[in-house]
Order: structure tokens, then C-alpha cells, then sequence
């Protein structure tokens, strides 16, 4: 419905109408009646007030209003002169000929609740009673819409038809419903207005009083006959709407009178589902107390416990674990560990965890290709979020940190979190990750360390492979030239051949790296034995005479000391670097076999 228009020229006390009241505009935008038609006015006219009388709106000009004189019958009713109208009506003036907007006289008198004119009007022209304006409003329609109860009495028990909808198929008793107005309904029923009446959603008067947790009207509603199983255009029931909008006590009244706990939208979502969903926490304890199924699924196959796990509710998260079903939650290809971990929801996640809930559950392979990287695990969605805590937590619980087509340690080195790093690591992530559908001829730990030179030393210290850095297959003649970035990483290789390894060299050329080319070499140099720079990596050390140590440093055969060191790192083996304090060595030695002195 229409709000009026107000003028701008005049405190809103002196604009008469209300909102959502009967629509009132003619065809084609016709102004309301009251005020002229926006139009170039004569020079020199003086537009100083609005018509005060007008209860439709204004139409605002350039420096004021324009009035239109006003009808006097429109002016009789609006006065609740009676006399005036039985006057006009003994003269031989029609007043059933409706105006431009298909308002009568009549619609006007139950508009504005004038009783007597009312009356006048029905004995004066009985056919007419439940004519109809252009939006299909009828005088009992208007009545029931302003509030109007001595008028609706009088119209209905002129003969009235109680069901005449209006364009939007909302009846009066409809509208006595949407207002919460006790008296009209149980008027409108007493002339037996249809309680199961539907408006163009498919929504009762049942529906709408319950939206409004209005139980005196609920219980009218009921004794009259209105059906508590009614579904509007979408299968959803009262019952449905109480518990989507949280209305207890509405609930409680519908389940009295046997409403099915169960119910079920046609997208299969129940109403424990959605209560869920809009986090009513009371509504969920009394749904769960008369027995609702937790189990029952919605078109995507997420049950109530699901949707309390993504909104984070961790009161509806431990009311629904002792009910719910890990069959049916392992049958909906999604952990609601998954749901909490993506919305950073710690505490649900706890009581996920110590409801043993399976900590490696991945994901569905239809749900994992919703993402570019194809995640499957809860961990993975903790690591991409940068969330250390839940990291933690699931680490500790048995998380698996090598589950993922993509390392989670390969997200938290490219985040550059060194707390997320040592707790994969910790916890056994593979140092030596690689991406299957982007395959490098070196660990990809490194090549997304680069930009983090101190995070990169880390990875080195802990054992990771940087032989292969240096097994360039163009070696020291000329390469080709480097493919563009979308080129080397597309996700849709060609389907005759498999995509090429990236060599170390041409990730070190790319424009976002080549400047750190210089101190990246140096550190790796450290770790690996005799190896030669292919003619790339030689340019780009080259290219800055800052740089002409790393190439001496490079030169063979590297010094002994240094190959010793790798030896013994070597036979201890990169799982069990950590430990290398523990071996019977001086401390200045085993301080060099952990590159803490270098010399």
C-alpha cells in the first residue's frame, strides 16, 4: 500500500492520511482528487496554501500548492452533513455515479466513518453497496481498513458481502487481521466472513494474525472455522510462521489445536529448521519439547543443526546435538564443522569437537567444486580465514593437515602467519607440498615463501628440499621465454598433454619476485650442496653488482664444513630435525647444524 504524499509547505499535523491506507490514485497516475493537475500556472497567481480539506495528499509546485475547489458533496460527507446530502439526493443529483478513481459517495462516507451520511446513502441507492473502486475496494473494505466500526456494522447489515477482496485478494477480514482490530474481526465473522480465505500469496487471515502474535484474534479465527493447516503460495502454514517470526506464544496456541510440529515449506525446510535459521532460541526448546525431528533435511540437504552451526548459536548448537542424526549429517556431504570453521564460530566448533564429531569429514565433491580451490576439510577453512585459535583447535582434535587437493600449510604460507605455519608443521603437515593441478619442479613451499624471506629461512631450518631449485632442465644454455602467469597456473590444462612443471627460474622471473631474486638464492644456496645456477638464475644475479657475492658463493666446490653440515641434517632426517639438540655434540656444533652461526 501507498503512503500519501505530503507537502512540503505544511507541518505534517495539517496533512491528513495515514499510512497504508486504501490506494487512492486513478489510472494512468491520475492526481488525486482535491488538486489540480501539475500545470504552467498565469503569472502573477499567488500560490500560497494547500487545499486543507484534501485527505488524499498534494501535489507539490515550484513555491507552493494549488487548490482545487473543493465537491460539495465531497465536503457535506467530510462534514457529516446529512441534511446537505438528502438535499442533493431530493434535487434529482446522481450520487452513484462513481468519480475518475471509481470512488461513490458512499466509499467516501465509510472512508471517512460519517455514519449518518452512511446511511443517507445506502437507503438512497441500495445497489450499490458493494460496488467496487478501480483498486476493487468496496465500502466495507474502506471501513474495515480506517477503523470504522459503526460503519462496518451498518454496511453489513445492509446486506454487505463480508468476501469482496481487492486487487491484492485481501478481504476486510483479512485487513481486521493485518491491523490487530478484535472488534472488526469478530464483527466480519458474525456475518460469516470466510476465515480460509487466501490473498495472492496464499496467505489467511489465520496467517497474518499469527505473524502479529495476536492470540485473541487467533482464537476467533479458530472457533469460526479457520484451518490451522492451511499453506500459503510457498507450503508454508501458521505454525511455520510462528516459528519463523519467533512468536511463541503463537506457537504454543496452534500446537494446542493440533498444528503438526513437522511442517515443512516446499523447499522442505521444517520449521525447527527455520527457527534455526533466525536464531529464536525459545521457540527451539519448545519445538524440541513437543517432539520436532531434528533430522529433517531441506532441499540442500542441511538439517537444523547445520544452520545453527553457521549462525554461530551455540545455546540451539547444544540443544540440537543430543537429537541429531551423524548419519543423516555424514548423508548431507557436510560436516557443520565445516559451517562453523568458514563463519569463525570457536565456541560451536568446541562443542562440535567434543560431541566427536569427525574432525576429517570432508567435504561432498558437488559442495567442494563451489569453491575455486576445491577445500575439503574444516581445517582448511580455519587456515584461509587466518583464524589461529580454531586452527589449534582442530589440530588438536586429530585434524589431518595433508587431507586438501591444496595444502592448508601452502594458505598459511601465502598469508604469511608464522603461528599457523609451526602449528601445521607441528602437527605433520608435508614441508615438501606441491598442487597437483599446477605442478612445480620444486616444493611449493617455496615458491609462495618467496615473498616472505624470513618465513622462507624458517622453512629451510626445518628440512625442506631446495636440491630441486637448482635442477633447471634448460641448465646453462638459453630459455625460452617465460610463459604469462595465466598461462602457467590455468585450471584448464590441455586435454592432450600434461601441464609442464614450473621450473624454480621462471617463477624467480615473474615482475612480483625477480627483485628479491638476489637474497631468495642466498638463502637457498645454504641448504644445498654443489649445485649450479642455470644461465637465468646467473642474469639475475648479475644484474645487481650488490649481488656478485651470492655468485661466489655459489662457485664449486662448495666449502667443506658446509657439506658436512648437510650430510648430518641429512642422515637425521627432516622429521626429526627438531631433535637435533639432543645429540651428544657441542653446542657451537649442533648451533651450526641449526644455521644459528653460520661461520
Amino acid at each position: 500500500m501507498c503512503q500519501p504524499p505530503t507537502c512540503p509547505f505544511l507541518p505534517m499535523d495539517q496533512v491528513d492520511g495515514a499510512s497504508r491506507e486504501p490506494t487512492r490514485l486513478g489510472p494512468q497516475g491520475a492526481v488525486p482528487r482535491g488538486h489540480a493537475e501539475i500545470q504552467e500556472l498565469p503569472a502573477g497567481v499567488v500560490k500560497s496554501r494547500i487545499n486543507p480539506s484534501c485527505r488524499r495528499g498534494s501535489v507539490c509546485l515550484a513555491r507552493g500548492c494549488w487548490a482545487r475547489p473543493v465537491d460539495p458533496v465531497l465536503k457535506a460527507i467530510k462534514e457529516g452533513d446529512e441534511e446537505a446530502l438528502k438535499a442533493m439526493i431530493k434535487s434529482g443529483k446522481n450520487l452513484a455515479e462513481p468519480n475518475k478513481e471509481g470512488w461513490l459517495p458512499l466509499h467516501e462516507a465509510a472512508y471517512y466513518g460519517q455514519l449518518s451520511c452512511l446511511k443517507t446513502l445506502q437507503q438512497a441507492y441500495p445497489a450499490v453497496i458493494d460496488q467496487r473502486t478501480l483498486q476493487e475496494e468496496t465500502a466495507l473494505y474502506l471501513a474495515t481498513c480506517r477503523g470504522h466500526l459503526d460503519c462496518l456494522q451498518s454496511l453489513l447489515q445492509a446486506g454487505a458481502e463480508p468476501d469482496i477482496s481487492n486487487k491484492s485478494r485481501e478481504t476486510p477480514l483479512y485487513k481486521a487481521c493485518e491491523r490487530k482490530n478484535v472488534e472488526a474481526v469478530r464483527i466480519l465473522v458474525q456475518y460469516n466472513a470466510d476465515t480460509n480465505h487466501r490473498c495472492n500469496r496464499g496467505w489467511t487471515a489465520l496467517h497474518e494474525s499469527v505473524s502479529r502474535n495476536d492470540l485473541e484474534v487467533m482464537e476467533i479465527l479458530v472457533s469460526r472455522g479457520a484451518k490451522v493447516e492451511s499453506k500459503n503460495a510457498y507450503g508454508i502454514t501458521p505454525l511455520f510462521v510462528a516459528a519463523q517470526s519467533g512468536q511463541l506464544d503463537a506457537l504454543r496456541f496452534l500446537a494446542k489445536y493440533g498444528a503438526d510440529i513437522n511442517t515443512q515449506a516446499s523447499d522442505s525446510a521444517s520449521a525447527l529448521y527455520e527457527a534455526c535459521k533466525n536464531e529464536h532460541e525459545d521457540v527451539v526448546e519448545f519445538l524440541l519439547s513437543q517432539g520436532a525431528d531434528a533430522n529433517k533435511a531441506n532441499k540442500d540437504g542441511l538439517l537444523p543443526l547445520h544452520i545453527a552451526s553457521k549462525k554461530g548459536n551455540y545455546r540451539i548448537v547444544q540443544m540440537l546435538l543430543p537429537v541429531t542424526s551423524r548419519t543423516r549429517v555424514r548423508r548431507s556431504g557436510v560436516s557443520p564443522l565445516h559451517l562453523a570453521a568458514e563463519r569463525n564460530h570457536d565456541a560451536v566448533l568446541q562443542a562440535l569437537l567434543g560431541a566427536r564429531f569427525d574432525v576429517n569429514a570432508p567435504l561432498a565433491p558437488e559442495r567442494a567444486r563451489l569453491y575455486e580451490d576445491r577445500r575439503s576439510s574444516a581445517l582448511y577453512f580455519a587456515v584461509v580465514n587466518n583464524n589461529v585459535p580454531a586452527t589449534e583447535l582442530l589440530l588438536r582434535a586429530g585434524a589431518d593437515p595433508n587431507r586438501d587437493l591444496i595444502s592448508p600449510l601452502l594458505v598459511a604460507i601465502r598469508l604469511g602467519c608464522l603461528r599457523t605455519v609451526r602449528l601445521l608443521l607441528d602437527h605433520g603437515a608435508d614441508l615438501d607440498a606441491r598442487i597437483a593441478a599446477h605442478p612445480t619442479a620444486f616444493p611449493a613451499t617455496i615458491m609462495f615463501a618467496m615473498k616472505y624471506l624470513s618465513l622462507l629461512k624458517f622453512l629451510m631450518d626445518l628440512g625442506c628440499d631446495g636440491e630441486p631449485c637448482f635442477s633447471c632442465r634448460f641448465g646453462s644454455g638459453p630459455h625460452p621465454p617465460a610463459p604469462p602467469r595465466s598461462s602457467r597456473f590455468s585450471d584448464a590444462p590441455a586435454a592432450d598433454k600434461e601441464p609442464a612443471e614450473v621450473q624454480f627460474c621462471e617463477i624467480l622471473s615473474t615482475p612480483e619476485v625477480s627483485r628479491w631474486a638476489g637474497p631468495i638464492i642466498d638463502i637457498l644456496l645454504d641448504y644445498v650442496g654443489n649445485v649450479q645456477l642455470c644461465s637465468r638464475l646467473k642474469e639475475h644475479i648479475e644484474s645487481f653488482e650488490d649481488w656478485a657475492v651470492i655468485k661466489e658463493k655459489a662457485e664449486l666446490p662448495r666449502p667443506l664444513a658446509h657439506l658436512c653440515r648437510l650430510q648430518v641434517r641429512k642422515a637425521v632426517g627432516k622429521h626429526r630435525i627438531k631433535l637435533l639438540d639432543l645429540l651428544p655434540l657441542p653446542g657451537r656444533l649442533i648451533r651450526y647444524l641449526k644455521y644459528e652461526n653460520t661461520q
